[in-house]
């Protein structure tokens, strides 16, 4: 029986690049743009996954699948090969480097880690934890996640949930958007700074937020979808435009803040020169995008102070040797977390075993009634017939509750 349950948690797998063996323009290559999830991600399904769910941060891409596939070599060279199919086979092997791939209890302990932060790029940050929940909650609306990555998501977001609010991992909390900030505030910037906001998704918003937070007040906002560009400036009491007018925008800056989910630069030279219209003193640009926005090359020929994912990283080893201290604490929880649910798993199974039981007790009730004992059964008057139909209706639910029951705790015992 242990061997059944080991076997069907060995379909779930995941497939991962990032910050530990990644640079953030090597995992920008596996970005997928908001409006391409629905077509690109049932197409990755359909390469050997019954479930998928995709998460995508600034410094990772994860790929939460159930399937009965053996990621080996040769598998998982044509599934980044399927990501470009201009990529020549050392690109790949390249590539194939920087992956991990986890599987059954491996995979579960990954998550784990994950929605607890202890993987991230900044341990502490919340932020994880509702990212993992819009990733499942797209992928379950695009029909892509079944009964497996269901258990397993809940699960983990709980387990997240309680290590932020039984252990100091969080105490005064890290983030991307923070680390960024203090750079800012390094730099000694004044609060008539003009910035330009590329981008009205959660980083930048969380950005701006914490820029009006502390006095910050001139901004203009730039974002594809202008409707969205509107409502954070709304909030910051800017000026919003379109990405498309920031070619044609003359009214100064002094920090760009540049964070979407465009696979290409959105920053050229020629749209930071013209940014620029003829203004020769030293810029900050602030580039949370993953794969870039700002093309770095542009810092060749002007002055210009960048601020992007790798330039944080030092500042986050340091967060996490501030935490340490916290992790053991966290690591117990999530090792007592893996033993949790090995026993929920096992008792899931036996309730997906046995969801056939009560069709086909009602179906052996129906030939017994319908067909063994039909002329018996006419020779009943109707309150014999009512008495019998309430008897088969008692035993009917408790064949079926019983055997649930005893085997849940023989499960509950091995365990």
């Amino acid at each position: 029986m242990q061997r059944i349950y080991i076997a069907i948690l060995k379909r779930f797998k995941i497939i991962s690049i990032n910050h530990k063996k990644a640079s953030t323009e090597e995992i920008g290559l596996f970005y997928i743009e908001k409006e391409q999830l629905p077509v690109r991600l049932k197409q990755i399904a359909g390469s050997g996954f019954n479930e998928l769910l995709y998460l995508a941060t600034c410094n990772r891409v994860e790929f939460l699948v159930s399937s009965e596939e053996e990621i080996h070599d040769e598998f998982l060279s044509s599934f980044i090969g399927s990501f470009n199919s201009e990529w020549d086979t050392a690109k790949i092997v390249d590539l194939k480097e920087k992956f991990e791939v986890f599987e059954g209890m491996g995979a579960i302990q990954h998550l784990f880690n994950l929605v607890s932060s202890l993987d991230s790029m900044v341990v502490g940050e919340r932020e994880i934890i509702s990212q993992v929940r819009d990733a499942y909650d797209t992928c379950h609306q695009l029909g892509l996640t079944g009964d497996l990555l269901r258990l397993v998501t809940k699960h983990a977001i709980i387990v997240g949930k309680k290590i932020y609010s039984e252990t100091g991992i969080a105490r005064n909390p890290v983030s991307v958007v923070s680390l960024a900030y203090r750079k800012l505030k390094d730099l000694m910037v004044d609060l008539n700074t003009k910035f330009l906001i590329v981008g009205a998704g959660q980083t930048n918003t969380s950005m701006v937020r914490y820029l009006k937070k502390h006095g910050f007040s001139n901004f203009a906002v730039f974002n594809r979808s202008l409707e969205n560009a509107n409502k954070l400036a709304a909030e910051i009491n800017g000026d919003a435009y379109g990405l498309d007018a920031l070619k044609d925008f003359k009214q100064g800056f002094d920090v760009i803040i540049s964070c979407t989910g465009s696979d290409g630069l959105i920053i050229t030279k020629d749209i930071y020169s013209s940014l620029l219209n003829g203004d020769t003193t030293k810029k900050i640009v602030i580039d949370l995008a993953a794969p870039n926005d700002f093309d770095s090359e542009i810092a060749e020929d002007h002055q210009i102070n960048l601020i992007a994912i790798n330039n944080l990283k030092t500042i986050a080893e340091e967060n996490i040797n501030l935490r340490k201290d916290e992790l053991s604490a966290c690591k117990k929880i999530i090792q007592d977390s893996l033993k949790a649910f090995t026993a929920t798993f096992k008792e899931r199974q036996v309730e997906l075993a046995m969801m056939q039981i009560p069709e086909k007790v009602k179906e052996i009730k129906d030939v017994a009634l319908n067909q063994v004992f039909a002329k018996d059964l006419e020779r009943l008057d109707e309150s014999s017939k009512e008495t019998l139909e309430k008897v088969l209706a008692y035993v009917e639910k408790k064949y079926i509750s019983i055997p649930m029951k005893m085997a849940k705790k023989v499960l509950l015992e091995q365990s």
